[in-house]
């Protein structure tokens, strides 16, 4: 009987573990689709450009998925941008992301900071992102970075990213969400009135739903760069490419 019951119990926790990893694996399994295709239909071989100061490697631009009428992708939404930089920069880019695609995070920790620096920061581009949640758990996140204290959307956003394993596939996800809410700011109150606000998670889906429907954004991480459609994770030498060509 000790047995026994202790395979039911320990079945009965793989279960558990499953479903939790069960609710994000629809986000994975979409952004590794697009993500595979992108980088069997990008991946260009490096042209080696000589300067007087030695060899430099210039990546190819990823050719464009189809072009998209970037005064419609501007219009005012369910939910205002979030945005960095002027907004005269040359370049615009939106960014729809699912918090729960590791190919939106690895974009996020890997290639966000240098585009920032070399790009937004310099006026060359303005950036924006909206949410594109293809599971509860990234509707969550989207919705605590929306309602995080002012000031704290994208450094919420970046935390979300850079603890993306502790949350995403956690068996508690509430509780390892509210941990990390309280380093920006939340309060139990705040953290609970944020995840029950129906009308933001309303407008959160409806800003995803939009996305797909007029500018046919099927997966994360897309990019919308001006006026030509880009999908799947990129590096900052592919970015580079695009943008350099815009300037």
């Amino acid at each position: 009987m000790t047995n026994r019951t202790t395979t039911l119990t320990a079945t009965r926790k793989t279960v558990a573990r499953l479903a939790a990893v069960s609710l994000v694996a629809l986000a994975v399994a979409a952004c590794a689709e697009e993500a595979n295709s992108q980088t069997a239909s990008s991946e260009t071989p490096i042209e080696l450009a000589q300067a007087d100061t030695g060899s430099t490697a210039a990546v190819e631009a990823p050719a464009s998925q189809g072009s998209v009428d970037m005064e419609a992708v501007l219009e005012e939404g369910p939910l205002p941008d979030m945005v960095l930089g002027e907004a005269d920069a040359p370049v615009t880019i939106v960014e729809y992301m699912s918090l729960t695609c590791p190919h939106c995070a690895s974009f996020h920790n890997e290639t966000f900071a240098e585009l920032k620096e070399k790009y937004i920061d310099s006026g060359q581009v303005r950036f924006i992102v909206r949410d594109f949640p293809f599971d509860p758990r990234a509707a969550a996140g989207a919705m605590l970075a929306r309602c995080a204290p002012e000031g704290q959307y994208f450094p919420m956003v970046d935390m979300l990213f850079e603890q993306q394993s502790s949350w995403a596939a956690a068996q508690d996800a509430r509780g390892a969400l509210l941990q990390i809410s309280r380093m920006a700011g939340f309060t139990q109150e705040s953290f609970e009135a944020c995840l029950t606000n129906q009308e933001l998670l309303d407008d959160v889906n409806e800003v995803r739903q939009k996305g797909a429907e007029e500018f046919d954004v099927q997966s994360t991480p897309t990019f919308l760069i001006n006026g030509e459609r880009y999908a799947g994770n990129m590096s900052i030498d592919q970015m580079s490419a695009i943008i350099d060509a815009n300037l």
